[in-house]
């Protein structure tokens, strides 16, 4: 069953904006260690940064929270599995928002798409639940 659904764009034109007017003081409060740390070994860490911001604002907006009501930034980051598909880790208050909206005998599923074209990125978040057991 979905639970929620959210989607956003980012230019990276303006996170590379907030980075040369703030530089770490952004990108420590919003981007996870290895988010960091791999948006700084690429090429244009912006476009990096960018993909990551929006995926963050789709699933604040799938949890129904927005980035308030105890979800912050760093409570969700972007990490690729094995495969190399994106998804989403949540921690602090996003993961306790998570586990709110599943019902009891269900178990969540993430599911994460990033694309971008040129200095624009989108991303779209599903977030649903399949009973426990439910083969992946």
């Amino acid at each position: 069953m979905i639970l929620g659904i959210g989607s956003d764009f980012c230019d990276a034109r303006r996170i590379e904006k907030s980075i040369e007017r703030f530089g770490a003081r952004f990108t420590e409060r919003v981007f996870t260690p290895l988010e960091r740390a791999k948006a700084e070994r690429r090429a244009r860490p912006a476009e990096t940064y960018a993909k990551r911001f929006a995926a963050k604002e789709a699933c604040a907006k799938a949890l129904g929270t927005g980035i308030a009501r105890g979800v912050f930034w760093r409570d969700m980051g972007v990490v690729n599995l094995p495969s190399g598909q994106p998804t989403l880790e949540l921690t602090g208050g996003a993961a306790a928002r998570l586990k709110e909206m599943v019902p009891e005998g269900y178990e969540p599923r993430i599911a994460l798409s990033l694309t971008d074209e040129g200095p624009l990125s989108a991303a779209y978040v599903i977030i649903s639940a399949e009973l426990i057991g439910t083969p992946r």
